[in-house]
């Protein structure tokens, strides 16, 4: 290996952005932390100009200059920078001339605020929720106990009866004391492991896609896939996956039956793609698998989209609040994280997995329908 290859795998390995402009502020280098924060291709904007990357980046690039005329570093703390993509990131930049025969490059490292926010967010609501779920646990128990008391009381009453009409009464107390043990048991989960295997992360989401599709058959609702095919096989249990993303889907698609929907056509899209340098918790990642459940429904009110994974939390009247809380529980098992965004018209869930030790991505094109 050369010394020019060691420094690139070693660039390429930061959870850092690293990009260097030339003395006329063009792309010479980027490495992929830098790539997966503003969603471009080094090669594609290789020699591209600094406005050409950073759009609306007047402000920002007086100072640059500045920087590179006085040979002086500077950092700015969130800044706003508009993306190709469309978008706006948050981050913190540093900006660093570098002296090469009597002209000054500009060596620019990027860190994104909202993805540290978002790793510090998901590691508090792991806290929270592992918390939660044992209090939950201990609760279980305490209910539990009563409840089969209750059970046996009432078949035992059920035959000393001297009237069979009155064992009409004796059977709802046993049919509710059985409602309320299942329920109990949904609450608490499973303690179950997952048995963590290479899978296909595709073949999970078109189980998922068919077992909604016929439940949507009769109704305007149209599952939209956007895979990546190119995704490494990933670490997962298939069953307790297909479960987790199944109940993002399903409460998707309960959303798209609200009331509140103002469209004919409700639209739940699947979305794929691999991701470079991803830390979840205390974890870095070389290769990350993104699953994105989007749908235009009405979105989730304000005063819930903090709490919506914790169980009990539903913002229908007769949701349970469990489906999301088990997908979270499900998907922290799986050493992933989960978040969610959500305005009127637009709510996404999204999922990420590690990608199997020692996989590589294929060169293969998105499949679309």
């Amino acid at each position: 290996m050369t010394l020019e290859n060691l420094h690139k795998r070693l660039l390429d390995s930061l959870s850092t952005g690293v990009i260097v402009f030339d003395h006329e502020l063009r792309l010479g280098y980027i490495n992929l932390a830098a790539e997966s924060i503003l969603a471009i291709s080094g090669r594609q904007f290789h020699k591209a100009f600094i406005t050409d990357i950073f759009l609306d980046f007047g402000q920002d690039l007086s100072e640059i200059r500045n920087a590179q005329t006085s040979h002086r570093s500077f950092t700015k703390r969130k800044a706003e920078l508009h993306v190709l993509s469309g978008g706006t990131i948050s981050v913190d930049y540093s900006i660093t001339p570098l002296l090469e025969m009597g002209s000054a490059s500009i060596l620019m490292e990027v860190q994104a605020i909202n993805y540290a926010e978002r790793i510090s967010k998901e590691e508090a609501l792991i806290s929270t929720h592992e918390t939660t779920r044992e209090l939950v646990r201990g609760l279980a128990h305490e209910i539990k106990n009563p409840l089969g008391g209750i059970r046996g009381a009432a078949q035992l009453l059920a035959k000393e009866l001297p009237d069979g009409d009155l064992t009409d009464y004796t059977n709802v107390i046993i049919e509710e004391a059985d409602r309320l043990h299942k329920l109990v048991d949904r609450l608490v989960g499973s303690r179950k492991l997952p048995e963590l295997k290479a899978i296909n992360i595709h073949e999970v989401l078109e189980r998922v896609r068919n077992l909604i599709e016929a439940e949507v058959v009769d109704k305007d609702i149209h599952v939209v896939r956007n895979y990546d095919p190119s995704i490494p096989d990933v670490m997962a249990d298939s069953e307790q996956l297909i479960q987790a993303v199944l109940n993002i889907v399903r409460n998707a698609m309960q959303a798209l039956e609200t009331p509140n929907v103002r469209h004919s056509t409700g639209i739940i899209e699947l979305t794929t793609r691999v991701l470079r340098n991803v830390t979840i918790g205390p974890t870095f990642h070389r290769l990350v698998a993104r699953i994105e459940v989007i749908d235009n429904g009405p979105g989730i009110p304000d005063d819930l989209i903090g709490s919506i994974f914790y169980p009990m939390i539903s913002g229908r009247a007769e949701g349970t609040g469990l489906g999301l809380s088990i997908a979270h529980s499900i998907i922290t098992q799986h050493k992933g994280m989960i978040e969610c965004n959500s305005k009127p018209g637009k709510t996404r869930f999204a999922i990420y997995i590690p990608v199997a030790p020692g996989r590589r991505i294929n060169t293969r094109k998105d499949t679309r329908s």
